[in-house]
């Protein structure tokens, strides 16, 4: 069985004024690095890629490969819903200095035929400058990539896996199943992390990862050493009760209310349609992330 990675989706980190707030970006990755995690992905889905420029989105990949380091992943996410877009998005990454990009679907105009998000995948993988990483995540695309499309895709030397957040673990198990050990397939969907690993998942991209670091590494650690019930126990007892809070919320938000909550970051500020979290939902947060740390204390 293949060892268990966990990638971390960075946020981008604000001020008050919306602004990107560099050193917060840094002590955010410096968190990551310094639990052991096996890597970073910049401007995605909790990255707030949608909300940011081009130049920005730029300027944080180039960021993060600076604070990281030379010796660290970068995947850097590269949404747009036109090819020529993506490919000015891939080419903007491996400019910054990211090892890989990871594309998501048209949203918006979605494919009106079973071939429409193939064609579009195969295009943009066809000229990019990166090795790309394919991003199932429907609720935002409004269509998922197929399964066959995934083993189709699996099969060019320039598609090196898959990030599955749909949260359907039926397809997420048909896809790892469908594609060769080589082919990355990483669970989104952070309360499902642990049943993933337990399937032979390649391992995590995971929001949380942000904030609890340790918990991750410590989930990682219980999969790849065969520890399955001390998986279950941080799968039960720290993920599932803090995801349920990016289920309610939003992944942006309560992540960084959750990284606001252990002061890595000053200001849990998130850019419009966003809207950070209540005084009582940073409360209830606040105490679940103390009791999931106290599992690896």
């Amino acid at each position: 069985m293949r060892e268990t990675d966990v990638l971390c989706p960075l946020v981008t980190p604000m001020d008050a004024d919306g602004e990107i707030d560099d050193e917060g970006l840094d002590a955010v990755v410096r968190g990551v690095r310094d639990a052991g995690l096996d890597g970073f992905v910049p401007c995605g889905t909790t990255g707030e890629f949608a909300s940011l420029t081009r130049a920005e989105n730029r300027a944080v990949v180039e960021r993060v490969r600076e604070s990281a380091g030379d010796d660290a992943t970068v995947i850097a996410g590269a949404g747009a819903t036109s090819v020529p877009d993506t490919v000015d998005a891939l080419t903007d990454a491996a400019e910054a200095g990211a090892d890989a990009g990871l594309v998501v679907v048209p949203y918006f105009h979605t494919a009106n035929a079973a071939d429409g998000n193939a064609r579009f995948l195969r295009r943009v993988a066809e000229r990019s400058p990166l090795p790309i990483y394919l991003y199932n995540i429907p609720a935002c695309t409004g269509s998922e990539i197929p399964v066959e499309t995934v083993v189709e895709l699996a099969g060019r030397d320039d598609v090196h896996g898959l990030k599955d957040s749909s949260g359907n673990f039926g397809y997420f198990t048909d896809a790892l199943a469908a594609t060769p050990d080589d082919f990355a397939v990483y669970q989104g969907v952070d309360d499902q992390l642990v049943p993933a690993g337990l399937m032979g998942a390649s391992g995590g991209i995971n929001a949380l990862s942000n904030a609890v670091p340790e918990v991750f590494a410590a989930v990682r650690e219980a999969l790849n050493a065969g520890d399955d019930e001390r998986a279950r126990e941080l799968g039960r007892g720290a993920l599932k009760p803090l995801f349920a809070f990016c289920a309610d919320h939003g992944f942006a938000p309560a992540t960084k209310a959750a990284l606001a909550a252990r002061g890595r970051i000053d200001d849990d500020a998130v850019r419009p349609p966003l809207v950070e979290l209540d005084e009582g939902a940073r409360a209830a947060l606040d105490a679940a992330v103390e009791d999931a740390l106290a599992l690896v204390d």
